[in-house]
């Protein structure tokens, strides 16, 4: 699809949202023999500076960097079959493409590199989410790239599509939106098939909505129409909606802008708030618990508060930070189960600050993970 031909898709008013995270690939980037554009870039950042001015808040997930690589050092072109000239080739890229982003904002731009890793591991997956917090408090706009210089399996097909949706989760995100070279989802490829038609609205992604998908159009990408579809499910399953456009089409992008899209929103499963905390109520949990007093717990329950260190009594066992633990009032009567939740220290520092205010954690410590033990995003209350 070009960027001037009008799309086939129907005018739908976007939901409301706070904050988003938006997919950029490769094929939106890369200048025809190598290297980066502005060409389709300036478009997508005019959309997120008009939702910035707007008061939300906006994680970029861009690829890019082995197509920018290309260009710096033409000779790897030829080798960048192999796994190691692909690394080296977004080594080269990183800053090219940071550097395109920065020129579109007055606001600093900030380069995060995440491979899969970083995401299973609990305790790396809250250091990603704290940093990609603070940087959004800070004003900053964060551009989320895979670390391909030290990952190996993370260059497959699709695997920025897939990020974007780990993102979107990771920061709590209401919507995920993936600019793409196609207007949207279609019932078969329309490049090969004449009679695919556009599907505005997907309430379900089932098998058959699935093998409408056909695999990857772009020389420069990694990613086909089922990686986004892999990527909504992944999305839809934390509760986020996410809608599917034509990054290259000016009077899509800017439609975008002002609340409209011409392109396919696929509905999660389930509201945000509710994904998480079934998340929480059946992810299985760590040997040990932490104690707290009457007054913790009622805060708990009645003020839907997070866990902080004064109305800690103790720790069981050896918990680590990030573990899924549950959090169990001592009384008169034994240990009763209140909640659950996601711990941001481990036991042994439990110990050390329970029954201590909140601004004496980094004396203790000698560092700090925040005020809360647990917060209370990260927490849910048990019958």
């Amino acid at each position: 699809m070009n960027d001037t031909a009008p799309s086939p898709f129907a005018e739908q008013v976007l939901p409301p949202w706070r904050r988003a995270v938006l997919k950029v690939g490769s094929s939106l980037l890369a200048a025809d023999g190598g290297g980066l554009t502005p060409r389709f870039a300036l478009g997508l950042a005019q959309f997120v500076s008009a939702n910035l001015l707007a008061g939300r808040e906006v994680v970029i997930v861009s690829s890019g960097a082995v197509a920018a690589g290309r260009a710096i050092v033409p000779r790897a072109a030829e080798a960048s079959a192999t796994m190691a000239a692909r690394q080296a080739l977004a080594a080269l890229g990183q800053a090219q493409l940071i550097a395109l982003w920065q020129r579109f904002f007055e606001r600093p731009v900030a380069q995060v590199l995440l491979t899969h890793d970083d995401l299973r591991n609990r305790r790396r997956y809250l250091n990603a989410r704290a940093t990609l917090n603070e940087l959004l408090a800070l004003g900053a706009l964060p551009v989320v790239n895979e670390n391909d210089t030290v990952s190996v399996d993370e260059l497959k097909l699709g695997d920025n599509d897939n990020l974007a949706a780990i993102v979107a989760a990771l920061v709590d995100a209401d919507a995920l939106f993936i600019a793409t070279d196609i207007d949207g989802l279609y019932t078969a490829d329309p490049r090969r098939d004449p009679q695919a038609r556009p599907v505005d609205e997907v309430v379900e992604l089932t098998a058959a909505v699935m093998a409408m998908a056909g695999g990857s159009g772009s020389t420069v990408g990694t990613g086909g129409m089922h990686t986004k579809l892999q990527a909504a499910a992944k999305a839809g399953a934390a509760g986020i909606d996410t809608f599917l456009f034509n990054g290259r089409s000016g009077d899509v992008v800017r439609g975008l802008a002002q609340g409209r899209l011409r392109g396919t929103r696929l509905h999660a499963g389930r509201s945000r708030i509710a994904a998480r905390k079934y998340w929480l109520r059946h992810a299985p949990v760590e040997p040990g618990a932490i104690l707290v007093d009457a007054g913790a717990a009622r805060a708990l329950r009645e003020k839907g508060a997070s866990l902080l260190p004064g109305g800690v009594v103790d720790a069981l066992g050896e918990f680590r930070r990030g573990d899924m633990i549950e959090v169990r009032m001592d009384g008169e009567g034994g240990q009763a189960c209140v909640a659950r939740g996601i711990s941001q220290y481990s036991a042994v520092d439990v110990r050390r600050i329970g029954r201590r205010h909140t601004r004496e954690i980094q004396t203790i410590l000698g560092y700090t993970y925040g005020d809360n033990v647990i917060h209370r995003d990260d927490l849910v209350l048990l019958p």
